[in-house]
């Protein structure tokens, strides 16, 4: 998946993700936080849950399908996962002006169904993100996973750290920094991180890059933090060290579950990943690298209505959803 998953997200793989944080929340400013939090699971006190990055789904006329959301976050539920990241880049979150993300979140915060949440509010101006970020502790987010400022090109490191200060200075949850220069251009370094040691509640990073040195460099440097990975060839090298990860999509939220559960059995997790693998590989003449085919892929899977995503990016085409529709009754005759 590692070239179809680079046409939008810069990065590879399927979906899962870590939360840094299991036990100890801190609580939202109005008291909200602390009782949707309470609702949320703590599987493992670990750092090794599974977040899905969701989509986020919209209507024929392209406006936020918010029932859809509520059945999605019921799916992966049931399929295993530990909660969700909302409006990251599987989530299309530059597609979506302010008032329509406090939305989203708003909707994945009230609908949970058990889930933990962690939603992303980067933008490319400071005070938004702020707001966002506040707008999401206040509503009971578990975390925060924060892209850097995207729109300026190699910005000066001092800039960086005000950027980040301002939203770590205004939250008390956790906070990951959001590793994927592909798509982002500015990427999280070592430098950076250390910076922001200072804030208690600095959770970690998503590396989205795909690079399995740079990943490892990231481990043996922040043992601390959550190094949660962003893609698939780097899960197993999360999990043995004790890290999350967060894939993209959904698609295939059952066989990455498989993996996650393999892992706290203290099972081997080669037979789980080559499912996991052999899913995606199967899948990926469909082309759900790109947002279309991945929708509706993942609505097949649900048994649910198509979901729809806004321009720049364009529906999955005929011969696609032919081609996945058939991988899909070969994957289930496999199962």
């Amino acid at each position: 998946m590692p070239s179809s998953r680079r046409t939008f997200l810069g990065s590879v793989g399927v979906a899962a993700a870590a939360s840094a944080v299991t036990a100890a929340l801190p609580v939202a400013a109005n008291g909200a936080g602390k009782a949707a939090r309470e609702k949320s699971p703590t599987p493992a006190a670990s750092k090794q849950l599974y977040y899905v990055a969701a989509p986020t789904p919209c209507d024929k006329s392209l406006k936020f399908d918010d029932g859809l959301y509520k059945d999605m976050l019921t799916y992966y539920k049931e399929k295993g996962a530990d909660g969700i990241v909302v409006l990251g880049t599987t989530g299309e979150f530059p597609s979506f002006s302010a008032p329509e993300r406090r939305k989203v979140a708003e909707t994945a915060l009230k609908h949970r169904n058990g889930l933990r949440i962690i939603v992303q509010p980067g933008t490319s101006n400071e005070p938004e993100t702020v707001e966002l970020a506040t707008h999401a502790e206040a509503n009971g987010a578990d975390g925060l996973l924060v892209i850097p400022p995207f729109y300026y090109k190699n910005p000066p490191f001092d800039g960086l750290v005000k950027y980040y200060s301002a939203v770590f200075d205004a939250v008390k949850i956790p906070v990951h920094l959001y590793h994927i220069p592909g798509t982002s251009a500015v990427p999280i370094t070592h430098e950076l991180l250390h910076a922001m040691e200072k804030y208690p509640h600095l959770a970690g990073i998503k590396d989205s890059t795909g690079d399995a040195a740079g990943y490892q460099k990231f481990v043996e440097t922040f043992p601390k933090l959550n190094m949660m990975s962003g893609t698939e060839n780097n899960l197993k090298p999360a999990l043995l060290a004790g890290m999350g990860a967060i894939l993209a999509g959904g698609v295939f939220v059952g066989e990455t579950a498989a993996v996650f559960a393999a892992h706290r059995a203290g099972q081997d997790l080669e037979a789980p990943l080559a499912k996991l693998r052999a899913a995606s590989q199967l899948l990926r003449p469909g082309g759900i690298g790109a947002y279309g085919p991945m929708k509706f892929a993942l609505a097949q899977r649900m048994g649910s209505r198509q979901a729809f995503q806004r321009p720049p990016f364009v529906d999955v085409t005929e011969e696609q959803k032919s081609v996945i529709a058939a991988k899909l009754a070969e994957l289930k005759q496999q199962a």
